[in-house]
């Protein structure tokens, strides 16, 4: 499969920022963040079936950037750059943006999807390559055009000030635009920053501490595994008749992958080793009064969990640790850091959060979930995408994390997996992982509409 980059351009605002919010401070969350870029990749069918290709393609070409033009008004910081680390410049200069045809039909592609090979559909600046870099775009955008008219639009966000949510509405909002119809999103970006007040004198190393297990030396592989609605409640319901509590789906199976997790690490060192999991908990909810549906920013916390060398780690122990975790990031704790006093909590959180991560011996896993945000409702006038998932990528800093997404059939989850190439040797062979998964099926085969066959004329 070859993508080439055929033109590469600046999307700019439609009107120009006010001046008086050309600087947009980041919050103290957002501080705790690194400049990482998040990928996603959004696979549309081609269901304008009467119409040329060429004039599909040319059509939803045009209507996506005037669209994107029009939505960077009201996410103006999107169409700026990182100043420094307290701030991004919202100087209009626009959202980097990348057109590429492929040549091939998306439903070849999608019959048999190769995780290393969805890194294509996604845009490059070397400025990414930086960990600490400043006077690089915030949102980089890639639309493929397949021969059969069908598309995937990749993307990159900025973790530094958009969490899973934000970036969500981000693209809802485009598409809400690109229809004609307009869009009920009014961003504010000024809420984070009033209740978490950015810190100067926060040390830039803080991300290591929130997120440990995401810069690491070592080789990794990625897998992506899919649980599938019926599976999922199974899961659940083996969870409950051993506990007190029936778990949610994300509890069970974040369970089920750190039980196989810690399975494959003592398999390899011969010895259980203590293991530490932290999981990005949304804090949206935990509010009294509740912000805005779109407030915009990281409003996320780290909750973590741990499984000591001497103890069990049956499914329902560990789901049990997690819900432990999670429900210490309630109301009360979002009250505690926000505001200026705010600070001496987190920093007290931080210390604590060092001293758990000092381990040498042990391993620590990160997740984090799009699941619920609504990725399958981004229709730009031509269907919801057939297949929302996670970019492929390289970054050899990244390690242990799990990335868990909706899938589009509703109840479902697909679950993106990188560990050390030994320990994915076990993981993917573990007999209770394989009772309740598939590895890397066809998007085509999960509740895919009819008109999937467009996409094989040629």
């Amino acid at each position: 499969m070859e993508v080439e980059v055929i033109s590469r351009e600046r999307i700019k605002p439609s009107s120009p920022t006010p001046s008086h919010l050309k600087t947009h401070k980041i919050s103290l969350l957002d501080q705790l963040f690194p400049p990482v870029h998040v990928p996603l990749v959004f696979f549309y069918l081609n269901t304008q079936t009467t119409s040329p290709i060429p004039d599909v393609i040319s059509k939803t070409s045009v209507s996506l950037k005037q669209s994107l033009a029009k939505t960077l008004t009201l996410f103006y910081p999107f169409a700026g750059k990182i100043k420094d680390h307290l701030s991004v410049d919202c100087n209009d200069e626009g959202v980097y943006y990348v057109e590429a045809p492929v040549d091939n039909n998306l439903s070849e592609f999608l019959s048999k999807p190769d995780v290393r090979l969805t890194q294509h559909f996604l845009p490059h600046d070397q400025s990414m390559d930086q960990m600490y870099p400043t006077g690089i775009s915030l949102v980089m955008i890639q639309v493929n055009f397949f021969k059969c008219g069908g598309m995937a639009l990749g993307m990159y966000c900025c973790h530094r000030i958009i969490d899973g949510h934000t970036c969500i509405t981000f693209v809802r909002a485009w598409a809400e635009t690109a229809q004609g119809s307009g869009t009920e999103v009014i961003p504010r970006f000024v809420p984070c920053n009033s209740l978490f007040p950015q810190n100067p004198s926060l040390p830039k190393d803080s991300t290591l501490l929130m997120w440990p297990s995401m810069f690491n030396q070592s080789k990794y592989v990625t897998r992506r595994f899919l649980f599938d609605a019926s599976a999922l409640n199974s899961l659940k319901a083996k969870v409950a008749s051993s506990s007190s509590f029936v778990p949610t789906r994300v509890e069970a199976l974040l369970g089920l992958i750190w039980k196989c997790a810690i399975s494959a690490s003592k398999s390899r060192f011969g010895f259980q080793r203590p293991s530490v999991l932290s999981l990005a908990v949304s804090l949206r909810s935990k509010f009294f009064p509740p912000p805005s549906q779109f407030a915009m920013g990281n409003l996320l916390w780290s909750a973590v969990a741990q499984s000591k060398a001497d103890t069990g780690t049956e499914l329902h122990r560990l789901v049990r640790n997690l819900r432990d975790a999670t429900s210490k990031i309630n109301g009360g704790f979002v009250r505690g850091i926000q505001g200026g006093e705010g600070f001496s909590k987190v920093t007290e959180c931080l210390k604590e959060l060092r001293e758990l991560y000092s381990n040498e011996g042990a391993n620590y896993y990160a997740c984090t979930s799009t699941c619920n945000l609504g990725m399958y409702d981004a229709d730009f006038g031509w269907g919801k995408p057939i297949w929302v998932t996670l970019g492929g990528n390289e970054d050899p800093m990244v390690m242990n994390l799990i990335y868990l997404l909706d899938t589009r059939s509703g109840g479902g989850i697909e679950a993106w997996v990188n560990l050390s190439e030994e320990d994915m040797a076990e993981f993917e062979r573990d007999h209770e992982l394989l009772a309740f998964t598939s590895l890397d099926p066809s998007p085509l085969h999960i509740n895919t509409p009819s008109s999937h066959t467009v996409c094989a004329r040629m």
